[in-house]
């Protein structure tokens, strides 16, 4: 952990806001100074007090207890779809690498018809088919990432595959299936966990993308980019914290979850590791 500080410093800076992202979110109960849900039709649109840290919306809400609350429900999303997403595209990487042949072929159309629209527009068009609600986005967030997930793992299978002890338990009589879930899979752990944690923040964005444009998570739910969706036009220059605050957060989680994505990257991968 040390070496990593050291040699890693803007990786380590990317830990430590994950951290803090983490602690944030199992602790909101006791962090959040308000119900994230309580409107107070008094202090509507208060700028920042004793009283409500980060201000008030529209409606009386407190906006640092909804950012506090909304990192819960950012890092669930986030989370639960790029896990979703990974898992399947891992899967049918390694299927589709290991297996070869027309199984390949038919899978690298297919994930070249999904990875030809972009990440958001694909996403858009499976939340509008699916409705809003927190489920529908976690799986409307996870089907673009299946193209990434399955490319990264696929050129990993095509090159363990040829690896001597892969050879020998073929020799041996072992079932396809039992060497590429038993042997080539778990090799694969390296990329798969550079994969989750450099999606996790492309996966945050698209959440609050999703949910400025209405359709990711609904109301009352706390999320950050609904909270930008509902102020951003109308009280920008009126309300600037109503802005200015979610906007910081949602930032600096994609900041972090980048940082440490890379940083992992560059250790658990041989080819760019340095020596």
């Amino acid at each position: 952990m040390w070496r990593f500080f050291r040699q890693k410093p803007l990786g380590a800076a990317g830990g430590v806001i994950v951290f803090l992202l983490v602690l944030t979110a199992i602790f909101a109960d006791f962090l959040a100074t308000q119900d994230p849900t309580r409107t107070h039709a008094t202090q509507t649109l208060s700028p920042p007090s004793a009283q409500f840290w980060l201000g008030t919306d529209h409606l009386g809400r407190d906006i640092y207890s909804r950012i506090v609350h909304g990192s819960r429900l950012s890092l669930a999303v986030g989370l639960g779809s790029t896990l979703l997403g990974a898992i399947v595209g891992g899967i049918v990487g390694l299927l589709s690498g290991y297996l070869g042949g027309k199984t390949d072929l038919i899978a690298q159309r297919v994930l070249d018809i999904m990875q030809g629209l972009p990440l958001l527009v694909l996403a858009m068009v499976m939340s509008a088919v699916l409705g809003p609600a927190v489920q529908n986005v976690i799986i409307a967030i996870s089907v673009p990432l299946i193209p990434r997930a399955a490319r990264v793992i696929r050129s990993s299978t095509l090159s363990i595959r040829e690896m001597a002890y892969v050879e020998a338990a073929r020799a041996l009589g072992v079932r396809g299936f039992r060497i590429a879930f038993r042997h080539i899979l778990p090799n694969t752990l390296g990329p798969f966990i550079v994969l989750i944690t450099a999606q996790l923040g492309s996966a945050i964005l698209v959440e609050a993308s999703l949910s400025f444009l209405g359709m990711g998570i609904p109301e009352p739910y706390p999320s950050w980019g609904r909270m930008l969706s509902v102020s951003a036009a109308e009280y920008a220059q009126k309300a600037p914290w109503l802005v200015i605050f979610p906007g910081v957060a949602i930032s600096l989680a994609v900041f972090g979850f980048n940082l440490l994505g890379d940083a992992l990257r560059d250790v658990l991968d041989p080819k760019l590791r340095r020596q």
